[in-house]
């Protein structure tokens, strides 16, 4: 049992890995022709592959694998390359957008939802939970090869780090709880807000804890593959950790990632060391992803769309408004932040794996939970072919590249 399941993720990772050759050859963004990969083979009758697609895309295989396996290392493989002192520069835009930005993204849509799709109201909240957390893993790369500005990459980077913590409280309060608070009236709006200070709150103070602490081990050795180890260590306990102690662990992840990248590298790296650990993450990470957006793709083969075209299509324009509500209203506050800045950054805020993930972890019991993976997976098929392929043109025609949209007073 053991080698068949083997084979078959070494056979999707073989033709995962000749699309990114393929892709980075011809100067395209890999996810995205990894998704069309996904699509094709998910629809296409290949007797040789049949065996792999219906094993990876089951929906407690792909769930366990985006959200056990490798949402610690993509969260904790950005958080420790992201520097604090950029992070800090931009903190207000980044906490605008990952707190005011998520919350306003998720009642809209959740509102909306409600309204105009007839949803019950747990699946429109549950939905709108979904919705609120962005995936700018193909926008982030596009943005460094065209050379836009750090503050963009940082803004648009750190908000989802910390908007992924945000959007997973709002989905396990939304699909397990809000129906009791809803007839708690006040006290379950109260019983709510404290439930997100937990989740929130916890996952800071254990990621602290945690970073903190491998920071001190790390000072002890000089020995890069050990503490390659210690931060493997750290990524995937920080998040089972939490998880265990039922508080936020992509927030632990994010942010104990974030205190080991830049405290740890200070006191306990050298540079070896660091270049080391930056080269092994990147070479895990480009595997992660490879495999993610091709099992997007895949996952056509398991989701019912008949009859449901005029719901996504309307679920699309919801979501699209209710992100140009969070960016607008959210950076309204910050004066040196230009039109064209927050037109990139709205048209950025793409949705990708871990919305689905999370769709299919819902129990087949949950109300809607087939309109809810089908409105999902519309909603991230759009996301990532039609903004991530548009994208490239739209930073061309804003002229965003850094050697024309970088000017002395830092306005992006």
């Amino acid at each position: 049992m053991f080698n068949e399941v083997f084979i078959q993720i070494l056979t999707l990772l073989g033709i995962s890995i000749t699309v990114i050759g393929i892709a980075k050859f011809a100067g395209k963004p890999y996810p995205i022709a990894l998704v069309l990969t996904g699509l094709i083979l998910g629809l296409a009758d290949i007797r040789f592959l049949d065996e792999t697609k219906t094993f990876i895309t089951q929906s407690h295989i792909f769930q366990a694998i985006i959200i056990s396996l490798f949402l610690p290392i993509l969260l904790g493989d950005a958080a420790i390359k992201l520097p604090y002192k950029d992070l800090k520069e931009e903190r207000k835009p980044v906490a605008l957008l990952a707190m005011g930005g998520t919350f306003l993204t998720f009642l809209v849509v959740g509102f909306a939802s409600y309204w105009l799709l007839d949803m019950p109201v747990v699946a429109a909240f549950t939905f709108g939970a979904l919705m609120s957390a962005t995936d700018p893993i193909s926008v982030i790369s596009i943005f460094k090869s065209l050379g836009v500005s750090k503050r963009m990459v940082t803004i648009i980077e750190g908000e989802s780090l910390f908007n992924d913590g945000v959007a997973v409280v709002f989905f396990q309060i939304s699909s397990l709880y809000l129906l009791s608070f809803i007839d708690s009236g006040w006290i379950g709006l109260g019983q709510g807000i404290i439930m997100f200070l937990k989740f929130s709150i916890g996952g800071l103070l254990l990621g602290i804890i945690l970073g903190y602490l491998f920071s001190q081990i790390i000072r002890l050795y000089d020995d890069y593959p050990l503490e390659i180890a210690f931060s493997t260590m750290l990524f995937f306990g920080s998040y089972f950790i939490a998880e265990h102690l039922h508080i936020s662990g992509v927030i632990a992840v994010v942010v104990g990632g974030i205190i080991f990248g830049n405290y740890g590298a200070r006191i306990g790296m050298s540079e070896i060391t660091k270049t080391n650990i930056n080269s092994f993450w990147d070479s895990i990470t480009l595997i992660a992803n490879s495999l993610i957006f091709l099992m997007i793709g895949l996952e056509i083969k398991n989701i019912d769309l008949t009859d449901m075209w005029k719901p996504i299509i309307v679920s699309i324009i919801i979501v699209i408004v209710s992100r140009t509500l969070a960016v607008y209203a959210t950076l309204g506050f910050i004066k040196n932040i230009d039109q064209k800045a927050k037109l990139l950054l709205n048209w950025g805020g793409l949705r990708g794996s871990l919305s689905i993930a999370l769709a299919l972890s819902l129990p087949s019991s949950f109300p809607g939970k087939e309109e809810i993976l089908a409105l999902t997976f519309g909603v991230v098929l759009f996301s990532l072919l039609i903004q991530g392929l548009s994208i490239e043109s739209l930073i061309k025609k804003l002229n965003r590249s850094s050697k024309q949209a970088v000017s002395k007073d830092k306005r992006l």
